[in-house]
């Protein structure tokens, strides 16, 4: 359908208007308001003890949970994209859970399993902590990551269909050169697109990880509980400062996003 140069020009502005006033107005005010009292101050914020704490925290869950996430989502895709088996529906169901969950029920099923009181909380007894300590973080940042690899790479391998890997089979070639002499190389970019939406919401999760963290600087502190805890505390130059570094990497991880989309729509 074909529209009127006034009725393009109208929805444009309407679509403008409604990005401007969601994010370009609040992104704008946190920057301005982090450096109203100069770029040094804005350093001096974001270099504490505290800061960088949150910061190499936040990245070691993110060094964690995308390996894990790269190798159980591709497994996963290659279950539903491959194979044809009961319960297939029920997995798609479990794999897009998270988009449905909140978090912070997240956060609560993990202490019910994970706690001193919970199914397996006497692990504790072994020395094993995992609810108010990294290992329940990344736990509770793998679910909320979970369907990103799955549901980049599934489609990609429905498009690619299986004529080359069951020709390389033919040929002689193993399962695992199968892999990583066909399948790999065709999924790359669905693969590589799903490991940086994965980055980003593992940055970004707030919800699920502070049910399972005890939220204390330099321990279990990520870069976005310490916006919330700065915040809670009236450093709002703090907490500003602190949203303008976590925006910061969150515009790389965004800029890494676009160009790979591109390159991923050119093959």
């Amino acid at each position: 359908m074909k529209l009127a140069p006034g009725t393009r020009i109208g929805l444009r502005t309407v679509a403008l208007l409604y990005l401007g006033i969601l994010v370009v107005f609040p992104l704008a005010a946190i920057l301005y308001r982090t450096f109203e009292n100069g770029v040094v101050e804005f350093f001096q914020l974001i270099t504490t003890p505290a800061a960088q704490s949150a910061l190499q925290l936040s990245l070691l869950i993110v060094a964690i949970v995308v390996p894990l996430n790269v190798v159980f989502g591709v497994v996963t895709a290659l279950a539903l994209a491959r194979g044809n088996f009961r319960g297939k529906g029920l997995l798609h169901a479990v794999v897009d859970l998270p988009f449905a969950v909140s978090p912070v029920i997240v956060g609560v099923a993990l202490i019910l399993l994970w706690g001193a009181g919970g199914w397996f909380g006497a692990l504790a007894g072994w020395g094993i902590t995992v609810i108010f300590a990294l290992p329940g973080m990344v736990l509770a940042t793998i679910f909320v990551t979970l369907p990103f690899v799955v549901r980049e790479v599934e489609p990609v391998l429905h498009e690619i269909g299986q004529e080359q890997e069951e020709a390389a089979a033919t040929l002689g070639a193993t399962s695992w050169q199968t892999f990583w002499r066909i399948t790999l190389p065709a999924i790359r970019w669905g693969l590589t697109y799903g490991v940086v939406l994965t980055v980003a919401r593992a940055l970004g999760e707030f919800g699920a990880v502070i049910i399972v963290s005890t939220n204390l600087p330099g321990i279990s502190q990520t870069l976005t509980l310490l916006v919330n805890a700065r915040y809670e505390d009236f450093n709002q130059a703090g907490a500003y400062a602190a949203s303008t570094l976590l925006m910061a990497v969150a515009v790389v991880v965004l800029l890494l996003m676009t160009v790979l989309d591109r390159k991923r729509t050119k093959e």
